[in-house]
């Protein structure tokens, strides 16, 4: 007992007042410590709340609450909802007819149109896209082990497990093999004939390899383009290559060949010819395969358009060191930029520089330079180095007028056979038929610039006119299904073939070549109506044999004499005017610029059976080997050093899937220096200093 200072004593305190006293303390002692931070990474999909009913759990998604802050209110509450929460974007629905909406593009590679899809997630389809997107891309396997890469992923979609560059290297495998039934199908169910192109290329390491591509028009009169295969051949003999294209053929159950064109070289020669002995004894072949070989057209007039190129003038070369002189310098071509705004010269052109093996790239330099000639004028006289350097360096100087005057009419030249190449490399489109037109129009110019006076240019037409000559001026070494192919376009037919070779050979050349033109094409018909007949024969024996209910000797009988007289009217229509006859005395179709063949044909093909059955074969055959991104180099085609790391079997498979998946062509050098501009002009429009903008166009440059 204590006493106060009165020495009274206190009284003993009570227990109630003993507890509040434990209370506040604890109280005190909490409001010292620090709160705790929330440990449980549920927590992050979660606010707190002190509401008046207590603390409260607030959902971040759909604004659920649930109680929390006691001892008794865990997190395990938490944990479950967030499993079953409907707006939670990572939750996989228990429902599989629940799904995420998504917008499908139409560019998208499996095809369709574009609009809302339902979307779940799938670790499979998710592999697909990703084995697609190292295949159509050229991606090194090693790109899905790169920690960007899975950065990227796991921000994407955190459930997907991004697997190890050998399980995508499997999974690429197996899409080459799904694709490869795919197209087997395709080929099966197609009852054209198909035609084939052969190409070389050749890895870092010195392994040269055979790309085999088949052409063909579907049942629906679809053109298609597809690389069958893509190996490594052990020499470039003939034979060899020959008994690749077999080996190809038998594996893919192919027998019916139109026409195989390849480069001009006799290795290629004998292996048309050992191609022509094997399809014959296949018993497949037309007319004994003697439309079996066809000469690149791309390959002949780089040969032809080089060759004459090895007589270019000086001004030529004057032109191509001043182009060189100011694409040397940052500063130099800034300056030559303000001369060209200063001219006001309207084009979007910019200077680029030839290479020794792309001719076209000599056209593409002069085309371009033509146009700003002005410009190059007016520097000469703002930059006092520019002429000082061109005279010393060579002693040619820099181009004046005449220079200028001799490369335009070299350049508009040259277009003709710019555009001969670009029309008939392309492979999306029908181009026999399109070869005939070109062919035409260069050996007029090269007519008329024999007997030009300009010397440089009648110097070097008379050289392309020798090798123009080489290849496609003897009657009996020209395939004749660039005629027949013509004759086969409604819009002209024979007499215009006819008309147009009298115009542009002798005489004596035209009137053997139009005979010959006219045999064949009679040759090719009667040997088409005789299959196809056969055909209906066999389609009859074939569907009274799976007939349920045989038929009766008296139906027997009738069935017979309906066959023989259906051969019987066929023979005496065909005596009075044969189908063949029909069309070609038809009125021709209207020469439109959008004029559609294969639309054409199919539509009448109903009319025409048997001349429809030869023009859905003969139009599918290309005249060139390559696409028209390479359709310009005379130098042969490498493969890049991650290809050429990998096994042969590898790279078919990446290359034969490319070519079936990809949805769009290869960009050309004209669309690559279109970029350029197009990127440069982005630049200026962007707010960095001119510095900044000379240090990347020297870069890209």
């Amino acid at each position: 007992m204590t006493t106060n200072v009165g020495g009274v004593p206190d009284q003993p305190q009570s227990e109630h007042e003993t507890d509040q006293v434990s209370q506040n303390q604890k109280k005190e002692q909490g409001a010292k410590r620090k709160r705790m931070k929330e440990r449980s990474e549920v927590w992050e999909h979660f606010d707190k709340e002190d509401l008046p009913s207590g603390m409260q759990a607030i959902c971040k998604y759909c604004g659920m609450s649930y109680k929390c802050g006691a001892k008794k209110n865990g997190t395990s509450v938490l944990w479950a909802h967030i499993s079953r929460c409907r707006k939670y974007p990572f939750n996989t629905p228990k429902d599989s007819k629940q799904s995420l909406l998504s917008f499908k593009s139409a560019k998208e590679p499996s095809g369709g149109t574009s609009g809302l899809t339902y979307h779940k997630f799938d670790a499979g389809s998710i592999r697909k896209a990703l084995s697609f997107m190292v295949i159509v891309d050229e991606l090194p396997f090693k790109f899905v082990e790169g920690i960007g890469f899975r950065h990227f992923c796991g921000v994407i979609e955190p459930r997907f497990n991004v697997p190890s560059r050998i399980t995508v290297a499997k999974d690429c495998f197996e899409t080459y093999l799904t694709e490869k039934r795919k197209l087997k199908n395709v080929l099966k169910r197609c009852n054209s004939r198909v035609s084939l192109t052969t190409d070389t290329w050749t890895s870092i390491q010195q392994i040269n390899y055979m790309c085999l591509t088949v052409h063909f028009i579907d049942n629906n009169w679809k053109l298609h383009k597809r690389i069958l295969n893509f190996c490594p051949i052990s020499s470039h003999k003939g034979d060899d290559i020959g008994k690749e294209i077999e080996k190809c053929l038998l594996d893919w159950g192919l027998e019916n060949v139109m026409c195989i064109t390849v480069d001009n070289a006799s290795s290629n020669d004998t292996a048309i010819g050992y191609m022509r002995r094997k399809i014959n004894g296949w018993k497949t072949g037309v007319l004994k395969g003697r439309f079996l070989h066809m000469r690149c057209v791309a390959h002949i007039v780089n040969l032809v358009v080089s060759d004459g190129l090895k007589t270019v003038n000086e001004s030529v070369q004057r032109v191509r060191h001043a182009v060189r002189f100011i694409k040397q310098s940052p500063a130099r071509l800034q300056r030559f930029k303000k001369c060209v705004l200063d001219e006001k010269i309207n084009t979007k052109k910019g200077l680029c520089l030839d290479v020794p093996t792309r001719w076209n790239s000599t056209y593409l330099m002069l085309n371009a330079a033509i146009e700003l000639q002005d410009a190059f004028e007016r520097y000469s006289g703002e930059d006092p180095h520019y002429v000082v350097d061109l005279n010393e360096r060579d002693g040619k100087g820099s181009p004046d007028s005449d220079d200028w005057n001799n490369v335009r009419r070299l350049s508009e030249f040259l277009q003709a056979f710019y555009d001969l190449t670009l029309h008939v490399s392309g492979s999306l489109y029908v181009s026999l038929n399109l070869f005939f037109h070109e062919l035409v129009s260069v050996a007029v110019l090269m007519k008329d610039l024999v007997s030009s006076d300009d010397v440089d240019m009648c110097l070097m037409a008379c050289r392309m006119k020798e090798k123009y000559e080489k290849y496609w001026g003897d009657p009996e070494k020209i395939n004749l299904l660039i005629f027949i192919a013509v004759v086969l376009d409604p819009r002209y037919k024979l007499d215009y073939v006819e008309w147009m070779i009298t115009e542009i050979y002798d005489p004596i050349v035209a009137s053997k070549l139009v005979d010959n033109v006219k045999v064949a094409l009679n040759a090719l018909y009667e040997e088409y109506r005789v299959s196809s007949s056969n055909d209906v024969n066999r389609e009859e024996v074939s569907s009274s044999k799976d007939g349920k209910t045989p038929l009766s000797p008296k139906h027997k009988s009738i069935e017979v004499l309906k066959s023989k007289y259906k051969k019987h009217k066929c023979e005496r229509d065909g005596d009075a005017k044969i189908e063949l006859d029909k069309y070609l005395e038809e009125d021709t179709a209207e020469d439109i610029d959008e004029f559609d063949i294969l639309s054409w044909w199919k539509f009448n093909c109903s009319r025409f059976p048997t001349v429809g059955r030869i023009a859905r074969d003969v139009l599918a055959v290309p005249v060139s080997t390559v696409a028209s991104e390479s359709a310009f180099s005379t130098g042969g085609r490498v493969l890049d050093q991650f290809r050429s790391s990998l096994t042969p079997r590898v790279v078919e498979g990446l290359v034969c899937a490319q070519n079936w998946l990809r949805a769009s062509p290869f960009p050309s050098i004209e669309e690559c220096l279109e970029e350029v501009e197009l990127l440069e002009e982005d630049l200026k429009n962007m707010a960095v200093g001119d510095a900044d903008i000379d240090e990347v166009l020297e870069i890209i440059d």
